[in-house]
């Protein structure tokens, strides 16, 4: 700026302005990175309790006798379709009233562990135990969806941007153009915009950089001796 637009405090009142909405960004760029990190640490661990239950109904299954062998051959098909329904519905954002419809293989399964027929005290203990699971594993799933929503609303970001934009105009009122006030805006700029992408990787679990692996689900049951 001319050094005429300058005087009778200007730079006072513009670096204080530019100052308090600095701090402003700060706090409000840090409550988005946390909001988002709880996201993604929520959805991860709903996909790791999946993969727990599953390990756990197939053990009881194991142990309730060859009566389960045919439910536990629809677990193993099941893990791998829910996994990639999972995905692909949380990547899509489509998965609309569907998402929250058992699959018919799921139906299958569900009938084949209520269609048990206890013949002792031991394997009505473990019935009733895998049935408290299997409804625990739908439960999780559901739970997939309906945190699937963005954490991040819209309007916080473009607020956010518009405060970005003033602060970073706000660095070269008082300097002359030149190379080392370009290349340290950007760089100050690149470091902004890393911390917005991490927000918004971290508010998408199931798809872009960091997305959360569905590697252990897949390898999460044995073989079938």
């Amino acid at each position: 700026l001319p050094a005429d637009l300058l005087e009778g405090g200007s730079k006072e009142a513009i670096r204080l302005g530019a100052g308090f909405l600095s701090t402003l960004a700060a706090l409000v760029i840090g409550l988005m990175i946390a909001s988002a990190k709880n996201t993604y640490d929520s959805q991860n661990t709903n996909i790791r309790q999946l993969g727990t239950n599953a390990v756990l109904v197939d053990q009881m299954l194991t142990q309730y006798g060859p009566e389960a062998r045919a439910a536990r051959t629809l677990l193993r098909e099941i893990i791998p379709s829910a996994t990639a329904r999972i995905w692909r519905e949380n990547i899509s954002g489509k998965g609309g009233g569907s998402a929250f419809v058992d699959s018919e293989m799921a139906e299958r399964f569900y009938r084949a562990a209520e269609g048990l027929e206890p013949a002792n005290a031991e394997q009505t203990s473990l019935k009733s135990r895998i049935i408290q699971l299997t409804t625990d594993m739908g439960r999780t799933r559901l739970l997939v969806f309906t945190q699937g929503d963005d954490a991040i609303p819209l309007p916080f970001f473009v607020v956010l941007v518009f405060w970005l934009v003033v602060i970073f105009a706000s660095f070269s009122l008082f300097a002359e153009p030149g190379l080392v006030v370009v290349a340290s805006t950007l760089v100050f700029a690149l470091s902004v915009s890393s911390a917005l992408f991490l927000i918004v990787d971290l508010s998408h679990p199931f798809q872009g950089f960091m997305q959360i692996s569905n590697h252990h689900l897949h390898m999460v049951l044995p073989k079938i001796e």
